[in-house]
């Protein structure tokens, strides 16, 4: 079969009841459920079929979830498909430690206990600040990070041309917010979410996360996992810290990371995780490409299907 690169989803993407199907007609995602929940030490896999959405929102929850949706669900393509053949890997901002799970840099276990931990210093510092995010529509990178500057926020995500997202102290979010008609920009949207992600008001979490990568044992990954701070493979394990520990208060660089997979020749992608959302970013950056969704069992037969 052709060859795919394999995409995981981040933050935003969960939604109560994700993974319960598989979980009901798979022994294999039923013991790594299992496996999860002892390893986090309460019941992850209840808040991911049960919820309620409050608890699955919260950062330090649904980072998890997320990690392990992804993987389960690359784990029932391969027991369907034992010919996929990943030649490449990427995640948005969360989703770039579920990539480098699937690609072997660290172990699934210790993958989980760092996404956690990840996503409760995260949870801690929108809890200790004022911050906010919005999105940016219909203008150019340039203007938008004109505009944050001017304002003194950061851009957190370049999610495909058009689609940008600045984050920061609320204040500015919300000058920025109002001037950004002067600026070309369409359409600004507050986002409803619990801080300023990617900015520098999670400076906390980035120094506590970057003890933490410090004792993660890691390898080099068996395919190239292009990261979010750079948009570029990193394969080393020093860098690779580096990379994931930078992403938290860094930009995340979506487009340019879809860009360079396609410019090395990659074709088809999978998305694996909840909602589509990779999928509908990655057509406004390369409407060359095909990308098959992996969320359900239902879009799980679909993919088997498609990838003949």
């Amino acid at each position: 079969m052709s060859d795919v690169v394999i995409l995981f989803s981040g933050q935003g993407a969960q939604k109560v009841g994700m993974g319960k199907d598989f979980f009901e007609a798979s022994e294999a995602a039923r013991a790594k459920f299992a496996a999860a929940d002892e390893a986090l030490g309460f019941p992850l896999s209840q808040v991911m079929f049960e919820g309620p959405e409050e608890e699955l929102t919260r950062t330090s929850r649904c980072q998890p979830a997320l990690y392990l949706h992804g993987l389960i669900a690359l784990d029932l393509l391969r027991e369907k498909r034992p010919d996929l053949n990943p030649v490449a890997a990427a995640g948005l901002s969360l989703g770039e430690f579920t990539a480098h799970a699937a690609a072997g840099t660290f172990s699934f276990e210790d993958g989980l206990r760092i996404v956690a931990q990840r996503g409760g210093f995260m949870e801690e510092a929108c809890d200790a600040t004022q911050g906010a995010m919005a999105a940016m529509i219909g203008g150019s990178d340039e203007a938008v990070a004109e505009l944050a500057a001017e304002s003194d926020v950061d851009v957190a995500n370049f999610n495909c041309p058009g689609q940008t997202v600045i984050s920061g102290d609320e204040t500015g979010v919300d000058a920025a917010v109002a001037a950004a008609k002067e600026k070309g920009i369409r359409k600004a949207v507050k986002l409803k979410v619990a801080g300023a992600y990617h900015s520098r008001l999670m400076q906390s979490a980035q120094v506590k996360l970057a003890e933490e990568l410090a004792g993660l044992t890691m390898g080099s990954p068996s395919i190239p996992v292009v990261c979010n701070y750079a948009a570029q493979a990193v394969s080393e394990p020093a860098e690779i810290r580096e990379m994931l520990e930078k992403q938290v208060t860094g930009s995340v660089r979506w487009t340019e990371s879809i860009q360079k997979l396609v410019a090395d020749g990659h074709t088809t992608f999978i998305e694996l995780g909840p909602g589509k959302v990779l999928a509908g970013l990655v057509a406004k950056i390369a409407k060359e490409v095909t990308v098959i969704s992996v969320e359900d069992l239902a879009s799980l037969e679909a993919a088997v299907e498609a990838l003949d």
